[in-house]
């Protein structure tokens, strides 16, 4: 089972190196890992996406509490969420066939936001399967370079008003 725990974090040096370390350290693997500054430049995000049952979930999050830089931490898919993946994928577009990628991007919702002589750089946001289905239309393109962000993940609004069940300190 995919789970996608977002833990916030004091932002200071480290902290990731910290925190990735420790995970790997126990044989936990992270299939996903963003981080970015939060509204408060104090704090971070960090959003995992880690695989396992209940039980590796509950190993992973006992972990993550003992940490003193991290704030709180969240398991996102256990709430309704919001979440998504951001790739820059660059395929070979001769002349007569952007056409062809210019329609795909528009139907992903996607934009070109480089074109060379021979390629283009396409930026696509959405879950990971609108992603996935996205790289598999442009293989017959032939993919120069590929990158994606981690995933993110945000709580869709407060259950009856209340905090999910966090670590604060």
């Amino acid at each position: 089972m995919r789970h996608v725990l977002s833990a916030v974090v004091q932002n200071v040096p480290g902290v990731l190196a910290h925190i990735s370390g420790m995970l790997a350290s126990r044989g936990y693997n992270i299939d996903s890992l963003a981080v970015g500054e939060t509204e408060n430049p104090d704090l971070s995000r960090m959003t995992f996406v880690v695989v396992g049952d209940d039980n590796v979930l509950e190993q992973v999050r006992k972990q993550l509490e003992k940490v003193v830089t991290i704030v709180k931490v969240i398991d996102v898919s256990s709430q309704e969420h919001v979440e998504r993946d951001l790739m820059l994928i660059k395929v070979r577009a001769p002349l007569g066939r952007r056409s062809e990628i210019r329609e795909l991007a528009d139907i992903f919702r996607g934009r070109i936001v480089d074109v060379a002589d021979e390629e283009v750089i396409v930026e696509i946001s959405g879950q990971e399967r609108k992603v996935e289905s996205f790289i598999d239309l442009m293989r017959p393109f032939g993919i120069v370079e590929l990158v994606r962000t981690g995933r993110i993940a945000m709580v869709r609004g407060k259950r009856g008003g209340q905090e999910p069940a966090t670590k604060s300190k």
